[in-house]
């Protein structure tokens, strides 16, 4: 109740993802309707995927992992960001990481993707810009980083990955639902951006002394 309270639409969005994804395990009708189909949607078709193929994930493993990192960021960034704003950033960076893919993969008929990943990597990186030095954990690093570091490795990361590995993972959702993020945060919040340089500074300068 108290999370209903302070952070009503991360609930909704945590709430409803997981219900969707378990409803579409069992149920292959639904999952076919909802997950994104790249060539389908460059030809004007199934536009709606682009939100409901981040309703939907591949398995149990998938779903806990974005819900997970949902769980540990999204809601302290909602009281942070205000409830319209977090909805705007959530849904227009779900739109915006999966662009990218439905042109890469336009022709190709045999490709799909789902998953939230592309918004739950939109919601990290909106953190980060609030705080920046807050500790993350990245494997196998047995220690925390600090955000704007693990930010920075996690952007290259995606971007290598996205040339050359061939996991089925779609890490060009990942990329740009990041870079969405800090761009969303900046356009809505652009004073952020005074507080993130501010705290980066102090911090190297604590680091000096």
């Amino acid at each position: 109740m108290e999370y209903l309270m302070v952070a009503p639409v991360a609930s909704f969005i945590f709430a409803i993802t997981t219900l969707t994804s378990i409803m579409a395990f069992s149920n292959d009708n639904l999952y076919a309707n909802m997950i994104l189909h790249p060539y389908s949607v460059s030809r004007k078709h199934r536009i709606y995927t682009l939100i409901t193929s981040g309703l939907i994930h591949n398995d149990w493993m998938h779903l806990f992992f974005n819900m997970l990192s949902f769980y540990f960021f999204a809601f302290r960034l909602e009281s942070m960001l205000g409830h319209w704003q977090f909805g705007t950033l959530y849904f227009v960076s779900l739109i915006l990481s999966d662009l990218p893919t439905v042109y890469k993969h336009r022709n190709d008929d045999w490709y799909h993707s789902l998953g939230a990943s592309g918004a739950v990597s939109a919601v990290i990186f909106s953190f980060i810009l609030f705080d920046p030095l807050s500790k993350m954990m990245i494997m196998p690093i047995p220690i925390g980083i600090p955000a704007v570091i693990f930010g920075a490795l996690y952007l290259v990361y995606c971007n290598y990955a996205s040339k050359h590995s061939r996991d089925n993972i779609n890490h060009d959702a990942h990329m740009f639902g990041a870079l969405s993020g800090l761009l969303i945060t900046i356009v809505l919040m652009p004073h952020v951006v005074h507080g993130f340089i501010e705290q980066i500074t102090e911090g190297v300068q604590s680091l000096l002394h």
